[in-house]
Formats: C-alpha cells, structure tokens, sequence
C-alpha cells in the first residue's frame, strides 16, 4: 500500500491513468444517478401527497440508485454486468440492445467519456492529493447535475447541499491549499451566502418585473455550493461566463429554430461547466482580468 501510494505521488502520469479508468466507472453509475434520481424525486412526490395507490401498477416496489437492475427500456430485458462494461459494451453491441436490437442512447458512452476525460485532466491538474480528490468529487457531482438539469431542469438538493456542505467543511479543515482551491473559511461561507442571495435577489427581481420565474431554487444552492468551494471572488467570474455562454447558445439555438424565444433552458449546465473551468483554470480565466481573485 505504502509502495502504490508513494507511485501516486511520484508519478502524475499513473495517477492520471488510475483516474480515468475510476472515471469511467464513475461515469457509467452518474448515467444511473442522471436516468435515475429525477424518477426517484418524482415518485417521492407522488407517495407524499397522494398515497401508496399513486405508484403505477406493475412498477418495482423497491426503485433507488441500486435497485432494481438496469433493463433495456424497450423490452425490459436486464442488463448482465458483461453488457454494461463503459464505453467498451456500447461499442461491441453497435449501439443496440442485445436482446430487442433496440437502438441504445450514445449519450450513455459519452457521459462515461466525459467523465473519465475530465478525471484525466483533474489528476494532471492537481496531482495526487486532498485538492485532486475534493475535484474529482466536485466533478461527478457538476456531471450528474449537469445531465438532470438538461433531461428535467431540476438540480435535486440530494446533490447540491451535499457539494455546499462539503465545500463549508472542507475549507475549515484544510484552508487554501493548491493556490486558489480549497478557500479558507471566510471566503466559503461568505461564497455560499452571496452565491445563494445573489440569484435569489435576481429571481425575484426578475418575477416582480415580469410575472415570470426565470430560474429555479437549485440554481441558487448550486451557485452557493461553487461559491463554498471557489470563495466569493470567484462568484462574479463564474455567473459571467455562464450568462455569457447561455446567452450565446440561447440566441444559437433561437437562430437554428430549434426552440422558440419564450422556451425554458435549465441554467445549471451552464454554471456548472463555468464553476468547473475556473475551479481548474483560475490562473488563466480568471486573474488577468479580475485582480479581486488574488
């Protein structure tokens, strides 16, 4: 144990390696968590207000991040554990389930390529240590959200308080470690809170204006969580380049015609993907232009 730990720390190129493979792992349950979670959340709110007599005839008893086993959704035939190796599965069944020929998502292997790709660069980032780990954390979490929030536009608190929390924690045990990441704890709750107050004053503003809800309440805690993380003079940087780039592909998107100008489009994605560049590229997003981050 002692020999492998000391290889982690000496070679980032293993590390590196080690962290795609996890990531690939990583990425085949997140498709589990993304398919998932909003089902579980919704079946929740079914029991809560309208009784065990809500749950559909026919539908599993027991329906969480385990079980039951995943089954193709045409035919219901269950997965193996040979059907469901990452990227390698998708690739040897040409897409299709091997039962039914039923056509199976690509976006099954790209989130296990995404995730692992993002491992991999993490790793050469920070190195083995407690910043490399609290990042790949940070990352599975942001890809989860990420593939929800495009499929339903809802960031469950069952992952964003978590992230908000660990961040709080994270920055009184450990203080600034690897340049800008983890904050110390000032900055942290001082991120969290504006991060939240910040959009919640914006949502409502925007309500008053208009009649209309223009974000949702994860929005608010998953700007908290990166500002718990980032610290709050990473909370400008951050809700710039995400308005920038949601308003750039907004009008891509109206331009092309695929959605009209009064169509919703979840916000998380777009926080996400900024908290993630500037969590691992500070130096070069951020600084030049906002010395308040030194």
């Amino acid at each position: 144990m002692e020999a492998l730990l000391e290889l982690l720390h000496e070679s980032t190129v293993f590390f590196a390696v080690l962290a795609g493979a996890f990531g690939l792992l990583v990425g085949s349950f997140l498709n589990v968590v993304i398919h998932r979670l909003p089902r579980m959340m919704e079946r929740d709110w079914r029991l809560e207000c309208e009784g065990p007599d809500s749950v559909a005839a026919g539908s599993p008893q027991v329906y969480n991040l385990v079980s039951p086993r995943s089954a193709c959704p045409s035919c219901g035939t269950p997965i193996s554990a040979l059907q469901n190796v990452p990227v390698v599965s998708w690739v040897l069944l040409k897409g299709r389930c091997a039962a039914c020929a039923a056509p199976i998502s690509v976006r099954y292997p790209l989130v296990e390529l995404v995730t692992a790709g993002l491992s991999v660069l993490v790793a050469l980032r920070f190195g083995f240590g407690f910043e490399a780990i609290a990042a790949l954390g940070i990352t599975f979490v942001l890809v989860a959200l990420t593939g929800i929030d495009l499929d339903t536009q809802l960031l469950p608190d069952t992952l964003t308080l978590p992230l908000l929390w660990a961040g709080l924690l994270a920055s009184v045990w450990v203080g600034r470690g690897h340049e800008f990441f983890p904050v110390d704890p000032r900055s942290a709750i001082l991120g969290a809170a504006f991060g939240y107050l910040s959009l919640w004053s914006v949502f409502h503003a925007f309500k008053l204006a208009t009649g209309k809800e223009g974000m949702g309440f994860g929005d608010f805690k998953l700007f908290a969580a990166l500002g718990a993380w980032l610290g709050w003079q990473m909370l400008v940087p951050v809700i710039l380049y995400s308005a920038a780039a949601g308003a750039v592909i907004g009008i891509a998107l109206i331009l092309l015609r695929r959605q009209g100008r009064d169509a919703p489009m979840p916000f998380g994605p777009f926080l996400a993907v900024a908290g993630w560049l500037i969590l691992m590229y500070p130096a070069t997003l951020v600084l030049p232009w906002w010395p308040v981050a030194r």
